[in-house]
């Protein structure tokens, strides 16, 4: 039961938030700094886990290579996929729901005990649409530049533990990068992309708009976003896989 009334209390949520912003230029402002807050902010622990990360599977890939029938462009293309598919729009976006769901929930959980939101609305302010709106709608833009950064710099980390390490000459990687290329997995890329942006921003804001009680609450609420966001976030990569691609 507890389930299907946090399901109609999100639901109603998002239906308020989702309504036509009463001031144009208010929401662009706002929109604004949750592009810095959310997106750029971030961008240093995405080029961090990127770069090592693809690093690791390039070394992990060219080490587990033992047959001399396979050849070592084989390290090149399976990073790439791996990057593509699955670790820069899955991992990076469970790291930016710890990043940016408890960022979001914590922020709004704050104004809701603190009581700015109960003052929004007495001033005649729709609270979801002026507080949630903008940072779905910059999660939602910002995010596929996040992972397209992250997508090229896992190669580019694959690349260079190639090369410094020795275990594959960058014209075999190279040539790895290239092969069997499908334009799809871009798209597919994307798709998760948006889609776990969605999940992160809104469930975040959910739980920060119903807090009860004080400040220990609020960081309960952060706590359970990243959960619940990562929870999601998982699921939904299982059934956009089954539908995407199988």
């Amino acid at each position: 039961m507890l389930l299907f009334k946090m399901l109609g209390e999100y639901l109603l949520l998002m239906f308020e938030t989702f309504k036509r912003p009463d001031k144009g230029p208010v929401f662009r402002r706002q929109l604004m700094i949750e592009f810095v807050g959310l997106g750029i902010d971030s961008f240093g622990i995405v080029v961090i886990v990127s770069l090592f990360t693809g690093a690791i599977v390039a070394i992990q890939t060219a080490y587990n290579i033992d047959s001399p029938f396979i050849p070592l462009t084989m390290v090149g293309y399976t990073t790439r996929q791996t990057v593509i598919l699955e670790f820069s729009p899955t991992i990076i976006s469970l790291v930016l729901a710890g990043k940016v769901g408890s960022r979001i929930a914590s922020e709004i959980g704050t104004m809701r005990v603190s009581e700015q939101i109960d003052a929004l609305r007495v001033m005649g302010i729709n609270p979801p649409n002026y507080l949630i709106l903008p940072k779905i709608t910059a999660s939602m833009l910002f995010n596929p530049v996040l992972i397209t950064v992250s997508i090229v710099l896992g190669i580019t980390g694959g690349w260079l533990a190639c090369v410094v390490t020795g275990l594959v000459t960058s014209e075999d990687y190279i040539l790895g990068i290239r092969a069997w290329f499908e334009p799809f997995t871009l798209t597919y890329a994307m798709i998760k992309t948006v889609t776990f942006a969605f999940i992160i921003s809104s469930v975040s804001g959910y739980l920060g708009f119903n807090v009860k009680g004080g400040s220990v609450d609020v960081g309960r609420a952060s706590t359970q976003a990243v959960v619940y966001s990562s929870i999601l976030i998982i699921i939904f990569d299982l059934i956009l896989t089954q539908l995407l691609l199988v």
